[in-house]
């Protein structure tokens, strides 16, 4: 099966969505989402251990090709995105806004350029779906974001500016391994001949686009803001695709082409990463706005991940995945719940909340049901991941895994907390509808997932580990 499909499919249905107005966008633009979850799945039922690959020339001079690489990694990560996308565009079906079919023929594009992402096996396409994936985020936070058009601006201008700026040192880094190799292929980086120098070096320049996009402390700061002002559709893809792209992109690209740098700068990276997964967890209990309050609970989640992806083993690594999955699932259900409240409150303060529970029963146990996922309780998708990460860094160091481990003690504190003040106490004046088909629709799909595979996560493992195993024979070469 020829895996450029899925692209087309998505860039043609960004296409169509425009042209079909905006009466029918949120439709076409579903359609499409569903043409390519299901052209997805079918790509896994064909998918062998061996890949599948395409490649035509693109650029004669300097020799750059449209080759694209389904390996079980980015094969998980197209499937995320495929399947959550339905999902995504399911939230916003009941929730007009002006412009659909700019605003749904953005969102079929930036999935258009996230899947590049994760297909890419050259350098230079890599790079140039990195950067598409920029484009409709920017607009979307602009045009239908939270707050006035001045705030919207100068949050969406921040991202922006931080992560383009990372990219260019990415930018640098390969254009540098260009000339050591004559190749943008992905094979021939992985085989440069590069000194310990030159292997830092990059390893640098591909951290600091990583670890703005993902965010690791302290290249967060763009991070609650954009969340805040960005609309629920805005905030979703940020928080449960674009992050994947750079833990995805961490795994695929930076370990395995700069392998001596990665273990000397282990140490510093795991530290970073671990800050950032208690500093998130004790910044929340400070928030009052409620999306804030999930924007630093997501930035603690991406940092268990990264210090997964850094110990540099195989359980990390496999830890890490499970986790970026259910992170992308359970992320998007807490962002819905508030998005969910803030409809029928209209306030997005903690503080103006409160006696939900009496008024709504099925959002009640909806939205605790998310909660229970994000704090990784046992039987829970998060709770294999977070397991999984955490015996991995227990291979490296006892102290990573004693670190980290607070964490999971604050994120149970500070998430119960909040369903407290959210959720229970008096019965507001103010009427709180339960609800409706659509929104029960989307919890109901996400905690299918988000059990299923906390009781059975061996085919995402069975999937990755042969992928995982090669990086890892990279990094330890």
């Amino acid at each position: 099966m020829n895996i450029a499909i899925i692209l087309i499919i998505l860039l043609v249905g960004a296409i169509l969505t425009y042209l079909s107005g905006n009466r029918w966008a949120p439709k076409v633009a579903m359609l499409f989402a569903i043409i390519t979850a299901i052209f997805s799945i079918a790509l896994l039922l064909e998918y062998h251990n061996t890949g599948t690959n395409f490649s035509v020339q693109w650029i004669n001079s300097p020799s750059v090709m449209f080759s694209l690489k389904a390996d079980g990694l980015s094969l998980i990560m197209v499937l995320l995105t495929s399947v959550l996308l339905p999902i995504i565009l399911l939230t916003a079906v009941s929730h007009t806004v002006p412009y659909e079919k700019l605003l749904y023929s953005l969102i079929l594009f930036m999935a258009f350029a996230m899947t590049g992402v994760f297909l890419s096996s050259d350098a230079l396409l890599y790079y140039v779906f990195w950067e598409l994936s920029l484009i409709p985020i920017y607009f979307i936070v602009v045009l239908w974001g939270n707050g006035s058009m001045s705030k919207r601006r100068r949050s969406a201008l921040t991202f922006f500016i931080y992560t383009f700026a990372g990219s260019l040192f990415m930018l640098g880094a390969i254009i540098y391994l260009y000339t050591k190799t004559g190749s943008f292929q992905l094979e021939a980086l992985y085989n440069a001949n590069l000194s310990d120098t030159e292997q830092l070096w990059i390893f640098l320049a591909f951290f600091f686009a990583y670890a703005i996009k993902i965010p690791i402390f302290p290249f967060h700061t763009w991070q609650a803001n954009v969340y805040q002002k960005a609309p629920l559709v805005g905030t979703l893809l940020l928080g449960a695709l674009m992050s994947k792209m750079a833990l995805y992109s961490a795994l695929r690209w930076q370990l395995p082409i700069a392998p001596h740098a990665a273990h000397s700068m282990q140490t510093v990276v795991l530290t970073l990463s671990i800050i950032g997964v208690i500093y998130g967890s004790i910044v929340a209990l400070k928030q009052d706005n409620l999306k804030r309050f999930f924007a630093y609970a997501s930035l603690a989640h991406v940092g268990f991940i990264a210090a997964g992806i850094y110990a540099l083993t195989l359980d990390g690594l496999q830890g890490a995945v499970l986790l970026m999955v259910a992170h992308g699932f359970g992320v998007v259900g807490l962002f819905f719940g508030s998005e969910v409240i803030y409809r029928r409150f209209n306030t997005p303060l903690i503080s103006q909340m409160g006696g939900i529970k009496g008024q709504a029963p099925k959002f009640t146990i909806a939205f605790f049901l998310m909660i229970m996922a994000s704090i990784a309780i046992p039987l829970s998708f998060n709770f294999v991941g977070e397991m999984t990460i955490m015996y991995g860094l227990y291979q490296v160091s006892i102290w990573y895994t004693v670190l980290i481990g607070t964490s999971m003690f604050l994120g149970a504190f500070f998430m119960l907390h909040m369903y407290q003040l959210v959720m229970l106490g008096e019965v507001r004046k103010k009427p709180f509808a339960d609800l409706t088909v659509n929104e029960g629709l989307v919890f109901i799909l996400l905690a299918a997932v988000l059990l299923f595979f906390g009781l059975y996560s061996k085919p995402i493992v069975d999937l990755v580990s042969p992928s995982l195993q090669e990086i890892l024979m990279y990094v330890n070469r």
